[in-house]
């Protein structure tokens, strides 16, 4: 099976007179190209070239112009959503110093102004992917005049790849910003035809372009990362989600279930967990859609994840930079009962949201290497150490966890490790020229924007709006049962401490105790009622998919003020409390902030582009 090529072009938000396409592949067989002029883009393989160039926008990477004429950040456009998805919410902190990357520190803390530079960054990067997206819609009528492979079958594919992804970067800017301008082919960045107003929400559209793209995609493909119909169902599906329109997700999502299949025509299942976040097994049955990612392959590393490449741990084989590190309140969150299920019935204000009053789970901070340390004893959930680095247990085969001594800075002793590569692949995983600076953190971790467990979860979702509680039970059930059922996929301890290469033994290596809803009294979401499942649903996809850059945004679909289930201020509520629970231990980013309802559940539009849209485009309230 082919993977798809990746093309880095220049210049796009320009007239397509000239493109400039540098060093880059993703394991097609091609050589690198240089100058693409109208004659080159005028043909099959020209506007397969453009598609490309759109698909390898996905991992958030990529030099060009900018707002402020300078090359993108990886880390401050990366797809995996880290900074606005992850830190932001409660998942993680910004970690490393006070004075690194001070841009992201009123992101965490909710302090943003319209004028901060990684906003201006993300917001001028998904804008350049939908026109890039666009280009390709553009051309294709162009290229069948004058080259005969240019089919009616052909275009239509393109036409749909590129549809489907000018949804998902639409989507992308949706998350953040919610009231954004819709492009389509039809716009063009000229000096003539450049303001674009932001009416409102775009839901509608985004799902339009999905629609479409379901209506032609095929259901396999001959090349691993390309979309097929059921990636464009799933990002419908989602699209419907944040819409809240949970009947029309719910076939979708059930269609998906039963039938959906990856671009290489496997069905879709529940693997071992950490296959999800290892590069020997990207592309799994759990892959919905995902980015992918490339190491050692010619381009300098920029193929790699680079958007990841401050969230390490300085561990025996990195040494920068302690970004993104889970917080106390990740880690309370994966204590369980004697019964194995999460403790939010237990750890919840009146009000709905957590209370966080709940005594961290026994730590290092403060400790130095030389202390004593023996790691928590509670009842834990398996899923925990294959997120949360903690001191004193097996970080994949790098050896026992450092904990705090590995973080940079004293703020929490808690590790990143869901982007992290194993030491016995790094060869072949990681890039050593990664940004010239980073060597090894630039990985070939795919990054999984839907993944299976996604899906399930998001139809256990719509199950409890719908009052079926029998069924979301099942769903969430389905999720848990990958620990339940397999406790092969636990972390466990090593055979030998001092040569991790010698590999695992059978032994847990924590008490880790899982269980069902419904098995004992108490537990059954029909008994304990919709308000119950509902919480139950939400604390899943927090355990299931933390540090993968979705809280902050589900924590906003969720809150009432846009339509959710939850009360208006909800969000606000959720994130208050974590900043109060979470500073009882000095955080100096987070000490003395605080959340503000209906303004901070969205990012304010950079004020750059509000300036050059002459009034058109409006600023989000509170900014």
């Amino acid at each position: 099976m082919k993977k798809i090529g990746k093309y880095i072009l220049i210049s796009l938000s320009l007239p397509l007179s000239v493109i400039l396409i540098y060093a880059c592949t993703k394991n097609l067989k091609k050589p690198p190209v240089g100058s693409y002029g109208p004659s080159n883009l005028a043909s099959k393989e020209g506007v397969d070239g453009l598609l490309i160039g759109a698909y390898s926008m996905l991992d958030g990477v990529a030099n060009g112009s900018t707002y402020n004429g300078g090359g993108y950040t990886s880390w401050e456009t990366s797809t995996t959503n880290w900074v606005y998805g992850g830190i932001a919410s409660d998942d993680a902190y910004k970690g490393s110093n006070t004075t690194d990357q001070p841009n992201a520190a009123p992101i965490e803390n909710h302090s943003v102004a319209s004028s901060n530079e990684y906003l201006a960054e993300k917001y001028s990067f998904c804008y350049n992917a939908i026109q890039r997206a666009n280009d390709v819609i553009r051309e294709l009528p162009d290229a069948a005049k004058v080259d005969a492979q240019v089919t009616a079958a052909f275009a239509a594919e393109e036409t749909a790849e590129a549809r489907f992804l000018r949804g998902v970067f639409h989507l992308e800017a949706a998350k953040l910003w919610r009231n954004i301008p819709y492009v389509t082919e039809r716009i063009t960045y000229t000096a003539n035809n450049y303001i674009l107003p932001n009416p409102g929400p775009i839901w509608d559209s985004i799902e339009a372009d999905f629609t479409a793209a379901m209506a032609v995609l095929p259901k396999t493909q001959s090349q691993i990362g390309r979309a097929n119909y059921y990636a464009a169902e799933a990002f419908l599906a989602k699209t419907y989600m944040f819409d809240h329109q949970y009947t029309k997700a719910l076939p979708l999502l059930t269609d998906l279930m039963t039938n959906g299949t990856t671009q290489s025509g496997a069905k879709y299942a529940l693997g071992p967990f950490e296959d999800n976040f290892d590069a020997a097994h990207r592309n799994n049955s759990e892959s919905v859609f995902c980015v992918e990612m490339t190491a050692n392959d010619g381009s300098g590393g920029w193929n790699s994840d680079q958007g990841d490449i401050l969230n390490y741990a300085a561990g025996p084989y990195t040494g920068c930079c302690g970004f993104y590190q889970p917080s106390y309140s990740m880690g309370n969150a994966y204590k369980t009962d004697a019964n194995g299920l999460p403790m939010f019935t237990i750890d919840q204000a009146a009000n709905g949201w957590p209370a966080y009053d709940d005594v961290n789970l026994k730590n290092d901070h403060g400790l130095l290497a030389s202390d004593p340390f023996t790691p928590a004893t509670d009842n834990l959930d398996p899923r925990i150490d294959w997120t949360v680095g903690r001191r004193g247990i097996p970080y994949l085969d790098w050896g026992l966890c450092g904990g705090e001594t590995w973080s940079r800075g004293d703020i929490v002793p808690y590790n990143p490790i869901k982007n992290v590569f194993w030491h016995y692949n790094m060869g072949t995983t990681t890039d050593p020229l990664a940004q010239g600076w980073a060597a090894n953190q630039g990985t070939a971790i795919n990054y999984d924007m839907i993944r299976f467990a996604d899906v399930i979860l998001w139809r256990a979702e719509c199950e409890v709006e719908g009052n079926d509680l029998v069924n979301a039970q099942k769903d969430v059930n389905m999720v848990r049962n990958r620990m339940v059922a397999h406790p092969e996929y636990w972390v466990h301890t090593y055979v030998d401490n001092a040569d991790p290469s010698k590999g695992f033994t059978t032994t847990p290596a924590a008490n880790y105790v899982i269980g069902l809803y419904g098995t004992v009294a108490g537990t059954d979401f029909v008994t304990k009622g919709q308000a119950y499942a509902r919480m139950a649903v939400y604390t899943e996809r927090q355990l299931e998919l933390a540090m993968e850059g979705h809280r902050f945004f589900d924590l906003q679909r969720w809150d009432g003020l846009y339509g959710g289930p939850m009360p208006k201020g909800w969000m606000a509520g959720v994130l208050n409390a974590y900043i109060k629970a979470d500073t009882r231990i000095s955080n100096p980013v987070l000490n003395g902030q605080k959340f503000t309802a209906g303004t901070n559940e969205l990012y304010p539009l950079p004020q750059h582009q509000v300036d050059l849209e002459a009034g058109k485009l409006k600023q989000n309230p509170g900014y």
